[in-house]
């Protein structure tokens, strides 16, 4: 009986430990007095932002994390913890979270982690107020685009003045020799 529980623990401890090094970013949260329609909600948040939300004991949050040579947040890692963890990109999970966090105030948010570097709270809320991957690409995109494009209608109009004033040019010799 023993020796089948400390397997499905192990088992659980590997299965968080691939969750854990595939994240782009973990947010560990206190669910503390949050009811079931509550972490509905963030389940479902969760699952719509492409999140992996998981509820798991510190002892095993702490040996998965051990065994990937990480620090471990030993001081965030009290009382009851859940996790979200994001394969997409580091800004998707505190997103999720902290968009929940404005309905339910009884969530709150313990840290972090992303690169296997501890964050605190308030870097996790820094993380979520950032823009995403593919916005912050379409901005550069923008930008870089922003400067070909007025360089292109300098030319354009430059040469169009060119041209003006070769036809201007033309027209007057045109009338002079007529």
């Amino acid at each position: 009986m023993e020796k089948k529980q400390r397997l499905e623990k192990q088992k659980v401890q590997d299965e968080l430990k691939n969750a854990i090094s595939s994240a782009k970013s973990v947010v560990f949260i206190d669910f503390r007095g949050v009811t079931v329609a509550d972490d509905t909600k963030l389940r479902r948040a969760c699952r719509d932002a492409k999140v992996h939300y998981k509820v798991a004991k510190n002892t095993l949050v702490r040996r998965a994390i051990d065994s990937l040579g990480w620090k471990s947040p030993d001081d965030i890692l009290q009382g009851p913890t859940a996790l979200a963890m994001s394969d997409v990109d580091p800004t998707t999970a505190a997103k999720a979270v902290a968009g929940v966090m404005k309905d339910v105030p009884a969530l709150k948010i313990k840290g972090g982690l992303l690169d296997g570097e501890i964050l605190n709270v308030d870097r996790v809320m820094f993380l979520a107020t950032l823009p995403s991957r593919e916005e912050l690409l379409a901005k550069t995109a923008g930008a870089m685009q922003s400067p070909l494009t007025g360089f292109a209608v300098v030319l354009n109009e430059t040469l169009a003045g060119f041209v003006r004033a070769v036809d201007a040019l033309r027209a007057k010799r045109e009338q002079a020799a007529g």
